[in-house]
């Protein structure tokens, strides 16, 4: 069992900065891999970045790409999610989720584990 935590949502201005931050415990994510999604209000999940076990790959969804980064700390068995030039349309509420496979899952159905989501707000 793994069990996520995520960290690091708030409210920030377009144009703005925020780091997400998913602590893992129970077990070390570096045999995982690890992806964010996102689900706005009265909008599906869907899948914003994952990130390979070996973290050399990682895939974007086209609409954060360029703006946003995955990023794995194994030794801290913590993902990070760095989101820059953020806009109004980026607000949601942002989960990590985890899943014990080779490749980067890019649906919920993939991921076995997941944190209880932390809120991103961005006004305009």
């Amino acid at each position: 069992q793994v069990q996520l935590v995520e960290s690091g949502g708030g409210l920030v201005q377009a144009g703005g900065s925020l780091r997400l931050s998913c602590a893992a415990s129970g077990r070390t994510i570096s045999g995982y891999a690890m992806g964010w999604f996102r689900q706005g209000p009265g909008k599906e999940r869907e899948f914003v970045a994952g990130i390979s076990r070996i973290a050399g790959r990682s895939h974007y969804t086209d609409r954060v790409k360029g703006r946003f980064t995955i990023s794995r700390d194994n030794a801290k068995n913590t993902l990070y999610l760095q989101m820059n030039s953020l806009k109004p349309e980026d607000t949601a509420v942002y989960y990590c989720a985890a899943d014990l496979t080779i490749g980067i899952p890019r649906t919920p159905e993939e991921y076995d584990y997941w944190g209880q989501g932390t809120q991103v707000t961005v006004s305009s």
